[in-house]
C-alpha cells in the first residue's frame, strides 16, 4: 500500500452520534499499524459541524487544521441536520461533491437507501451486529476508497 500521490495521510471524515459506533470505527483505523499511518480519522457527531467542517466555517475556518476529507463516512441518524440532508448539500456543492460519501448507518430502510443513492451516495452501508464484522466493514470500506478507486483529481476545495 502506498500513501496518496501528495504523500500525505488520507483524511477521513467519520460523521457519527454513536459513541460506542465512533470507538469502533477507530479502533478499525488504529488496528493496522500500516493502515493507521496512512489515515487520519476526524469524527463530527452532527450534521450542521459536518457542514461548517466542509465549508471551513467557524472552528474549521483553518484548512491547515481541518484538512479536507478524502472519503466521508456518514450516519443517517445524526442530530441538528442528519445524514440525507448533509449528503444533499455536499453533492450540491462544486467544491464538496467529489469527494466519495458511503453512508454507514443501522438503517436498513429501503427508503432511505433508495434516497441515499438518489442524492448522490456512492455506497449505503449497513452496521454489521458483530465487532468483528464492523471492524472489517470499516477497514475495507477505507481501503477501497483511499487506496484503490480511481477519483477524480481536481478535488480541491475552492
Amino acid at each position: 500500500m502506498v500513501y496518496p500521490a501528495n504523500g500525505k495521510p488520507s483524511v477521513i471524515l467519520l460523521v457519527e452520534d454513536n459513541p460506542a459506533d465512533l470507538e469502533i470505527m477507530k479502533m478499525a483505523f488504529n488496528d493496522d499499524d500500516e493502515f493507521s499511518a496512512k489515515v487520519l480519522a476526524i469524527t463530527i457527531e452532527n450534521g450542521i459541524e459536518a457542514m461548517e467542517y466542509l465549508n471551513r466555517k467557524g472552528e474549521y475556518s483553518d484548512s491547515g487544521s481541518s484538512p479536507r476529507p478524502d472519503l466521508i463516512l456518514l450516519d443517517i441518524n445524526i442530530p441538528l441536520m442528519d445524514g440525507k440532508a448533509v449528503l444533499k448539500e455536499i453533492k450540491s456543492t462544486s467544491e464538496l461533491k467529489n469527494i466519495p460519501v458511503v453512508m454507514f448507518t443501522s438503517s436498513e430502510n429501503e427508503k432511505d437507501i433508495a434516497e441515499s443513492y438518489a442524492l448522490g451516495a456512492n455506497a449505503y452501508l449497513t452496521k454489521p451486529d458483530e465487532i468483528d464484522d464492523f471492524t472489517w466493514m470499516i477497514q475495507s470500506t477505507g481501503f477501497y476508497w483511499l487506496f484503490m478507486a480511481k477519483l477524480p483529481s481536481n478535488r480541491e476545495f475552492g
